[in-house]
């Protein structure tokens, strides 16, 4: 078996992937760390989720000199979150080699901190497009002396419209420099995008027949109408109980209505698109991570830097546009060898786009149809795979889920039973555990934001089964007496 030893890295890099618990690379870094380290151009192919960040900084970290204060690497990312995220693996390598500064330039940021860490030397470089031009333009980012460079998720960035962006940066960079391509999907753009600025690079394809993880992510499309949209969504997401769960809207719009509807009716959920300010996303992806929020409501633009452990449930409340969008929203879930669930909630003018998503992925999908008068979920003619399995599979073999949408289920119940039973406000709920290879980690509270009616707290786990791939999850007890019975 490979070991990150064999490719003789700084003995350094060792304890500092062992303190992360990486022992063994995955697929992709084996594939493609020895051809980056002999300098050759690469194209990796790789679905979301398996260890390309360290795939590509590894070698940099490596070949970087300490002594040269110019910026020797740059890696392009589509999104701010990306980036973040990039910064921050670079960052845990850089603290082995002293004198290695490590940047991050996006847009909603200070420039000004920005341009005076550039001014004090920094050898590698990780940004947008848009941000990283507005340096050049400055004067502030020179890259005559870049010697590495990595477009990450390369489809999503052509897919966003950076391609012009992306070129003009690409033609800046000296012809003589090691050029690397990750990408989940290789689209007609980006292989023309390589043809024209790559050197005899290197192929590396890490995949199952399909682009997404079967065996990792169960799919399931729920058939509603755009009326009852919200309110198939609220109940599956009762139903699921999910321990993590990203929601994804087309619009800005669309999220922010969403998210202040599920906030309203107690739901501890943020969202995520590009009206908010930097420090905004940040604050709302440090909640999310810490399990403080729930729910993630996200646009697009956001799919590929939400790179969050713990995320058991993506749920496509708008149809994605085209299949490579799909593969990017629900490879959130089922990530690092853990299930997940994917629902995509159509309705009769959604069809068409979810047969070309079809097409797309070699996939039809399992199908059940939504009735908003009873609340239920039935299967579909030809629907190979029902939603209980489907949610049984996401959440382990046989292990119950436990999250904050039990009391919420019994609230519907003694609603349909004759009236909603009141007991008092949405009050602090008991936070469940939750433990990973060792970890203890608290998954809060997730609604109980104070309403009217009284304080009193309604009782609910917030952990996740013991049956999800190890991960043991032992949520708080659930107040049985408010539940008003069973559905």
């Amino acid at each position: 078996m490979t070991t990150f030893q064999d490719w003789g890295f700084l003995p350094a890099f060792y304890d500092i992937l062992r303190d992360q618990g990486i022992v063994n690379p995955t697929p992709v870094q084996e594939a493609a760390i020895p051809k980056l380290l002999e300098g050759h151009d690469l194209i990796a192919q790789a679905q979301t989720g398996t260890g390309k960040t360290l795939a590509f900084l590894l070698p940099i970290m490596q070949k970087i000199r300490p002594d040269v204060e110019s910026a020797q690497a740059l890696v392009i990312t589509p999104t701010r979150e990306l980036a973040i995220q990039i910064t921050a693996e670079a960052r845990k390598l850089a603290a082995a080699r002293e004198g290695v500064s490590v940047l991050a330039a996006y847009g909603g940021q200070d420039v000004e901190r920005q341009l005076r860490k550039l001014q004090g030397g920094s050898q590698l470089v990780i940004g947008t497009p848009g941000r990283l031009l507005d340096h050049m333009r400055r004067g502030s980012l020179q890259l005559g002396k870049v010697r590495m460079l990595v477009l990450d998720e390369a489809d999503q960035m052509l897919h966003m419209g950076f391609f012009e962006e992306v070129e003009s940066i690409i033609r800046s960079i000296p012809r003589s420099r090691q050029t690397m391509l990750f990408s989940a999907t290789m689209p007609e753009k980006v292989r023309n995008l390589a043809k024209t600025y790559m050197k005899q690079p290197q192929d590396v394809r890490i995949s199952t027949k399909s682009e997404i993880p079967r065996e990792q992510i169960r799919q399931l499309v729920i058939e509603c109408t755009d009326a009852s949209r919200e309110r198939a969504l609220l109940d599956m997401m009762e139903r699921d109980m999910p321990y993590l769960g990203v929601i994804f809207c087309r619009t800005k719009v669309r999220a922010k209505q969403l998210n202040q509807s599920l906030q309203e009716k107690g739901y501890m959920s943020g969202e995520l698109h590009g009206d908010l300010s930097q420090a905004k996303r940040e604050q709302v992806m440090r909640s999310f991570r810490k399990a403080k929020l729930q729910f993630l409501i996200a646009t697009d633009v956001a799919a590929r830097g939400i790179d969050v452990e713990g995320i058991t449930h993506v749920y496509n409340y708008d149809v994605p546009l085209d299949h490579e969008s799909y593969i990017h929203r629900i490879g959130r879930t089922g990530r690092a060898g853990e299930k997940g669930l994917a629902v995509t909630f159509a309705a009769p003018n959604d069809m068409p786009e979810l047969r070309n998503i079809e097409r797309g992925i070699g996939q039809k999908i399992a199908r059940e149809r939504y009735e908003a008068s009873s609340h239920s979920f039935a299967p579909v003619k030809n629907s190979s795979v029902s939603h209980e399995e489907g949610g049984r599979r996401a959440k382990g073999d046989g292990g119950q889920g436990q999250g904050p949408g039990a009391s919420r289920r019994g609230e519907r119940s003694s609603s349909r039973s004759g009236g909603r039973e009141r007991t008092g406000g949405r009050g602090d709920r008991a936070a469940g555990s939750r433990a990973s290879s060792g970890r203890a980690g608290s998954s809060g509270g997730r609604r109980g934001s104070s309403g009217a009616g009284g304080s009193q707290p309604r009782q609910g786990g917030a952990g996740r089964s013991q049956g999800q791939s190890g991960r043991g999850g032992s949520g708080g007890s659930r107040d049985r007496s408010r539940r008003g019975g069973k559905r």
